[in-house]
């Protein structure tokens, strides 16, 4: 299947829009999470392959609308003779570039649709998504709204790449996205400013148990879920957290670069909410285990979690990033509580992968990302909470005679001294950190 010339997110990234188009969204885990990545696209050769067949991808609706916007366009050769290249990756939607030719010497004009996948409504309010997509785009952070339609929307597309999963490594992009969230976090988003976190764990909870087998249910403890939400809740929720407007899935799909400016754009809004900010940082970081541009795309790799000068760096362009040097205790704080809602985007993008497979039909193994993310969540509860309340863990006795924590996670089990929390505490939780 032909494929667009720029990674495009699907988040979909692409030009900016020529008319303004910046591409769209690219979720990960594909998500798109529900939607994820578009993969890059291939050269113009592939992607005119079977373009009638692409076309008809394409809600006849749809095409009326997109043949009176490119006759509006004064360098369109022919505003009837549009071009579709499927966006590869999306996880939950399906995206598609549409480009025009264009009178001699001038890049083609281009476009993106979005259609809506469907049973995706499940994760998030559509009204509310657009809603925020037209703040977003009026305070310069975005792509442009180029026009709704039932099921679906027309997005400008924006003249930049999407990043790949190496681009996060290297520090000078890495300094742009943490200055670009640190932005997003203090737009003052219309509505209320209240946590969404907690309800939206809860709300996808409910979905799962309807959805999944007894099989499923059984496997990830669905029905025991809901202490370990309150648990997390009751540890990760303080009266001193700063709450700001979070991507919540900012993956390196959902991020375009553009190389003549040296900027980077944020893209694709659908979970986007108020937030402790921590937890924003805590789903970036622990989205850079996944590469959505691999045979194997919903294989996690935590190894490449990003080590404790890689975070730190992070964290200190992020807080200067207002102007003012944050002092050294006041980094410390805060990677420790990112640490500690990396448990939180586990869980939340666990149940994701569990319905996700129930309701999309796209080709990706939502399942094993579930399990994958599931077993990271067991594997650093016991580290990272001071609390151990856990409904899956047992206090057992070791080889030698020690008291030791053991975890059951998807038939491993792992042993854990209780003796480590006490040293996390007082040396530093970052010291402690395994890979794996």
């Amino acid at each position: 299947m032909g494929a667009a010339q720029d990674p495009i997110n699907d988040r979909v990234g692409g030009e900016e829009y020529a008319d303004n188009i910046k591409a769209g969204d690219a979720e990960t885990p594909l998500k798109d999470k529900a939607e994820a990545i578009e993969n890059p696209v291939k050269n113009d050769a592939d992607a005119l392959e079977n373009d009638a067949d692409k076309v008809d991808c394409i809600p006849g609706e749809v095409k009326e609308i997109l043949k009176s916007l490119a006759s509006k366009w004064e360098n369109v050769l022919d505003a009837n003779a549009l071009q579709v290249i499927p966006l590869k990756g999306a996880m939950t939607n399906e995206v598609f570039q549409i480009k025009w030719q264009t009178i001699a010497g001038e890049s083609s004009r281009k476009v993106l649709v979005r259609l809506y996948g469907e049973g995706t409504d499940i994760f998030f309010d559509r009204e509310g998504e657009v809603r925020t997509f037209e703040f977003i785009s009026k305070n310069g952070q975005g792509p442009r709204l180029l026009r709704r339609f039932a099921n679906g929307r027309i997005e400008e597309f924006i003249r930049a790449r999407t990043l790949s999963a190496s681009d996060l490594r290297d520090p000078s992009i890495s300094a742009l996205v943490a200055a670009k969230m640190k932005e997003f976090h203090d737009l003052d988003m219309p509505g209320p400013k209240n946590v969404n976190l907690w309800d939206r764990l809860r709300n996808w909870l409910i979905e799962a148990k309807r959805l999944a087998s007894p099989e499923e249910v059984q496997k990830f403890h669905l029905d025991t879920m809901d202490k370990e939400i309150s648990i997390l809740e009751k540890e990760l929720s303080g009266t001193h957290q700063r709450i700001g407007f979070c991507h919540n899935d900012l993956q390196y799909g959902n991020i375009m670069l553009n190389e003549e400016t040296n900027s980077v754009t944020m893209i694709d809004y659908e979970y986007s909410s108020y937030n402790p900010v921590v937890y924003d940082i805590a789903n970036h970081f622990s989205e850079m285990a996944a590469n959505y541009h691999t045979e194997t795309p919903h294989i996690l790799d935590f190894s490449k979690y990003p080590d404790l000068e890689e975070r730190q760096r992070f964290v200190k362009t992020y807080l200067s990033s207002s102007g003012e040097q944050p002092s050294d205790s006041e980094v410390e704080q805060l990677l420790d509580e990112v640490e500690k809602y990396t448990l939180a985007n586990h869980l939340l993008w666990c149940l994701w992968g569990i319905i996700s497979e129930h309701v999309n039909n796209i080709d990706f193994d939502y399942m094993e990302y579930a399990r994958q993310r599931y077993q990271e969540y067991w594997s650093r509860k016991s580290y990272l909470l001071s609390s151990d309340e856990s409904s899956q863990d047992n206090v057992t006795e070791g080889n030698n005679g020690k008291e030791v924590l053991t975890s059951t996670t998807s038939g491993k089990t792992v042993k854990k001294p209780r003796v480590f929390r006490k040293l996390k505490k007082l040396f530093g939780l970052s010291l402690f950190r395994s890979k794996h």
